[in-house]
This record gives structure tokens, sequence and C-alpha cells, in this order.
């Protein structure tokens, strides 16, 4: 088991985007918070660039965080909208 920060590394490691728990109300947690499942260990390679940022948590964030919800953030710390493509999130890194 992890701690959410490391889950936080491994998930903008792997999918090219900076995301950051929070829970379903949408308060941040601490990073430090233990017994959380690896990303890596059920994702090794990014999700499609034509998956909405919506489609990402739906597929693979909430079915292994269960309780949980996740702020995706653009390259500029603001979070993206659930209809945005990973594409457009990830080009946002690239070009920083």
């Amino acid at each position: 088991m992890a701690t959410i920060e490391r889950v936080e590394s491994q998930i903008a490691r792997i999918e090219g985007f900076n995301a950051v728990f929070v829970t379903e109300d949408r308060r941040d947690l601490r990073g430090d918070r233990t017994g959380i499942p690896g990303y890596s260990n059920r994702f090794a390679k990014k999700a499609p660039n034509r998956m909405t940022v919506e489609g990402w948590k739906q597929r693979r964030f909430r079915s292994i965080y269960p309780g949980f919800d996740a702020k995706v953030l653009m390259a500029n710390g603001r979070p993206a909208r659930g209809n945005t493509f990973l594409e457009t999130v990830r080009s946002t890194y690239l070009q920083e």
C-alpha cells in the first residue's frame, strides 16, 4: 500500500498530468495518508488522448479509489473541466 502523495506521483508519471486526491465533497486530502493501492500496479500505460477528464475519473480513478474523487490539473494548476480531452490537458505540460 502507498501514500496518497506517492500515488499522485505515479499518476503524473504514467498519465502525463497532475491529479490530486479530494474527498467526495471536494476537500484536499493529506499526502501522507497511507493504505492506498498503487496506481502503477493497475495501469502501466497512459489513458487514450481522446478520453475526457470525466471518463478518466470514471474508468481509472474511481474504479481503484472508491469514496475518493480527483482534480485533474492543467499545467497552470487550475482544475480541468470534465469534458476536456486528456490530450488537451497533457499538451499544457508540454508548453511549460
